[in-house]
């Protein structure tokens, strides 16, 4: 790629821009995959709440994000954040990667910028810019700071009081939580502890292995599914783990089979949390956790 001149970013006074990102494709379910026990009611995604700013309710099932607008377009963001309300931003590779790397080095500070640069593979490169240089926009519009102003810092690990647990903002004012995998990015800003995992589905042969780390009902759970249908069932498990682990700032330093959260259409939230899927799209799978 041709390097190109950088110009001024853009400033948080502008007018709201028109969306130029197109939305994640829409969410077919598959086969039902869990039957939930008798009297169970499996409610629908309330189609009232904005789906940057959704509610995290018991039972909840799916959330949509938002787009995130590649520069130098400036998010529109709905109203702050408010407990149990997390905004879900998405972020195309595909659809970043120009702009990303265009602006990269007026937006990221130095480590990041030194990070980016040690990835082999030019893919990794472009979503790890990509995802950055769209939190810290998203952080930096919540703050009424440059994208660059933004300080972030490490939380006390939980397990060993060191400074090396979950990014933080110094103040505690918002939480954030970033995942990123091939292609695909998620955001989540909330009023609390929050933690989101987007992962690809991983092919059949992988999920016998992986699923020995899992709660042994999960586990179960798996075992007694058709062959093809695995993969997307351990997806759903693991994502949810991942982001509530990450929500706890420990991450996968813990046991991922101390906790249940079920591979089935529902969720099931550890105490003091409240867990959701995210609709992303087709070949992946995602899940907020949040604490309550």
């Amino acid at each position: 790629m041709t390097p190109q001149t950088p110009v001024a970013p853009p400033t948080l006074s502008a007018p709201p821009p028109t969306l130029s990102a197109p939305p994640p494709a829409a969410y077919a379910p598959g086969p039902d995959l869990y039957v939930p026990p008798p009297g169970l009611s499996v409610p629908s995604p309330d189609p009232s709440v904005p789906p940057a700013e959704p509610y995290l309710r018991p039972g909840a099932v799916l959330l949509r994000p938002s787009p995130l607008p590649p520069l130098p377009s400036a998010p529109v963001l709905p109203p702050g954040p408010r407990a149990a309300r997390p905004q879900l931003w998405l972020v195309a590779t595909e659809v970043h990667e120009d702009s990303a790397a265009r602006y990269a080095s007026l937006v990221l500070d130095a480590e990041e910028l030194a990070r980016a640069g040690e990835f082999r593979r030019p893919g990794d490169r472009a979503t790890y810019l990509c995802a950055h240089v769209g939190l810290r926009r998203l952080l930096g519009a919540h703050l009424g700071v440059a994208p660059r102003g933004v300080t972030v810092e490490r939380a006390p690990c939980p397990c060993c009081g060191e400074p090396h647990g979950r990014p933080v903002l110094p103040d505690g004012r918002l939480h954030f939580s970033l995942s990123h995998c091939e292609g695909m990015s998620l955001i989540a800003v909330a009023t609390t502890p929050v933690g989101v995992d987007i992962e690809r589905i991983p092919a059949p042969h992988l999920v016998a292995e992986l699923a020995e780390v899992l709660h042994p009902a999960e586990s179960a759970e798996l075992a007694a599914l058709a062959r093809d249908r695995r993969p997307a069932a351990f997806a759903r498990v693991w994502t949810r783990k991942e982001a509530y682990l990450k929500g706890t700032g420990v991450g996968l330093g813990a046991d991922p089979s101390a906790e249940y959260v079920g591979s089935g259409p529902v969720p099931t939230a550890p105490p003091g949390w409240l867990l959701a899927d995210v609709a992303v799209p087709s070949g992946h799978q995602a899940a907020v956790a949040v604490r309550r």
